[in-house]
């Protein structure tokens, strides 16, 4: 099924299956699109994947793609913004635009430094206290995702 995408949701060289098999299952029940930047730490076909994602894949609009550079070709622009538990500007303070492209890094690297560097006034963090150093990814695409469409009024919104 192919649609619209009411966002992009960029997960850079994922490292767990099941992740990204839940933020698949969170960009149908959004209506999003789910980029795999590589290298991948796993096999496409892996059961755990397709597990996390259960009978959705089907319905999700996704795309793999070798390299930052072949992303950003891809989507014909810069993403919107990117998210590290180094940025110091919180989620919830900027306004997400529909058709956004929303950036979340491995699950033990984060996003790359120089990518980091280069985009200081894109970076967002989802704060927590210090006892954790980072939440889990799927969680984290999850919880900005939702965000945007509550700012938007919720999916029915403008």
């Amino acid at each position: 099924m192919r649609y619209d995408p009411i966002l992009h949701i960029v997960l850079h060289e994922p490292e767990i299956p099941p992740n990204a098999g839940n933020v698949g299952r969170s960009c149908v029940a959004l209506g999003a699109k789910m980029w795999l930047v590589r290298p991948l730490g796993f096999k496409l076909d892996d059961y755990y994947l397709r597990r996390a994602g259960l009978d959705y894949w089907d319905e999700l609009e996704w795309e793999v793609v070798d390299s930052w550079g072949h992303l950003l070709e891809r989507l014909g622009r810069e993403p919107d913004w990117f998210f590290s538990t180094h940025a110091a500007r919180p989620y919830t303070e900027v306004a997400y635009r529909k058709g956004a492209v929303l950036v979340f890094g491995s699950e033990s690297r984060g996003l790359p430094k120089d990518l980091l560097a280069a985009k200081p006034d894109k970076l967002l963090t989802i704060p927590s206290r210090p006892q954790v150093r980072s939440l889990n990814l799927s969680n984290c695409a999850a919880i900005v995702a939702y965000e945007a469409v509550r700012q938007w009024g919720g999916l029915a919104g403008p």
